[in-house]
């Protein structure tokens, strides 16, 4: 099939990439490279670097007339789109909207969409959150995700096209770039291996659920073979906190580096951890990756680049 993978030289779109090349598709990525790297590109993947919210992405997806679009790029930072609400909006919803009315003009026959299982829901009352849960996200973010499922869910219903947004818990693994909030454990990976101290915010004991990008990437395959059509969460139902998680680093990376304790950080979630039941009954997929083993190759990734 021909396959369009949007971010695809970014940290899990490339791992996405990859892996729909590996498994015998046609390959076309787009990324406009303000955060994705060139490296991050497989030998045999097409590129084209735009903006998704430009003319020339509608361009390119109506030449290469895609069966599956695969959407992974957006505006990812929580922190940003606080700042900058109308941004957000304009990646993250008009971004997709002019990809899919590009892709439906051209018999586009699929959407997989990179969803937020750490914000669309908000704050609840119940963990693991299932897919039945409550969706208020508290930020913008979350909201624009959360409308990009909507729309997503308008395109089935009015024009039949089906699609699997997957929901993603807090992903980590090799390429994960360690500036910015989304990316903790590259931050703790790269201080560690150079002896200096993480920041911990907070007394250490809000839990998250990692799950490890090569989980991610084999859930991304599982949807596009499969008919289900709707939002699936894709984690591990393992919550850990972040004193644990540095500890398990600290073994993997050694070094003298410390954790030292900040204030919280306001707006942060107390507790995150996905119910992936749905996932195993519609995808046939749960996740194989043990936390420590997943850390200690990402650990190896980024020894390599220091």
């Amino acid at each position: 099939m021909r396959v369009l993978v949007t971010g695809g030289a970014g940290f899990i779109g490339s791992h996405v990439a990859e892996a729909c090349l590996g498994a015998g598709h046609e390959v076309l990525v787009i990324d406009d490279l303000s955060s994705g790297k060139r490296e991050n590109l497989a030998a045999g993947v097409s590129f084209e670097q735009c903006d998704i919210r430009a003319a020339r992405a509608a361009a390119v997806v109506e030449s290469f007339r895609p069966q599956v679009l695969v959407h992974h790029a957006a505006q990812m930072s929580v922190t940003r789109s606080v700042a900058e609400p109308a941004f957000d909006a304009e990646v993250n919803v008009l971004g997709l909207i002019n990809l899919v009315e590009a892709g439906r003009r051209v018999g586009l026959e699929k959407v997989i969409f990179a969803s937020s299982g750490g914000t669309v829901y908000g704050e609840v009352d119940t963990y693991p959150i299932s897919e039945t849960a409550p969706t208020h996200p508290v930020c913008p973010y979350g909201v624009s995700k959360l409308s990009g499922e909507h729309y997503l869910f308008y395109y089935r219903r009015v024009f039949g096209l089906p699609y699997v947004a997957l929901r993603y818990a807090n992903v980590y693994g090799p390429r994960q770039d360690p500036h910015g909030e989304a990316g903790v454990i590259a931050i703790f990976s790269k201080r560690l291996l150079a002896g200096q101290d993480v920041t911990i915010f907070g007394d250490g004991q809000q839990t998250r659920d990692y799950v490890f990008v090569r989980d991610v990437v084999r859930a991304n395959l599982a949807a596009i073979a499969s008919d289900h059509c709707g939002g699936v969460n894709i984690g591990t139902g393992v919550e850990t906190n972040v004193n644990d998680l540095y500890a398990i680093m600290k073994q993997h990376a050694g070094g003298a580096g410390k954790a030292v304790h900040a204030a919280p950080r306001d707006g942060e979630l107390r507790r995150s951890v996905l119910s992936v039941g749905l996932a195993e009954r519609v995808l046939g997929w749960r996740p194989q990756a043990q936390l420590s083993d997943g850390l200690a190759e990402t650990v190896d990734f980024f020894r390599s680049r220091s």
